[in-house]
């Protein structure tokens, strides 16, 4: 996006970098400078995962936890 653009759609701009895009703004063709959401990870540093392991437990029946009410909801009562 070239500097007058983003003069003029700057709001916008804002919302796109705080739902995580990042976004160029160049000047004549040649990009100059990077709008990214304040808690995005420097350049070349990755995202650590698993750095929550063993914060918390998640039950063994997680996959089928309140499957009977989610079918109901759906199918209605007394339906199999």
């Amino acid at each position: 996006m070239n500097i007058h653009e983003a003069k003029t759609h700057l709001s916008r701009l804002l919302a796109r970098a705080a739902d995580g895009e990042t976004v160029l703004i160049a000047k004549a063709g040649q990009p100059i400078a990077k709008l990214t959401p304040i808690d995005a990870p420097p350049i070349g540093k990755k995202r650590r995962l698993g750095f929550l392991e063993g914060a918390f437990q998640i039950p063994d029946d997680f996959d089928t936890m309140g499957s009977d009410t989610i079918t109901e909801a759906f199918e209605g009562e007394g339906k199999t």
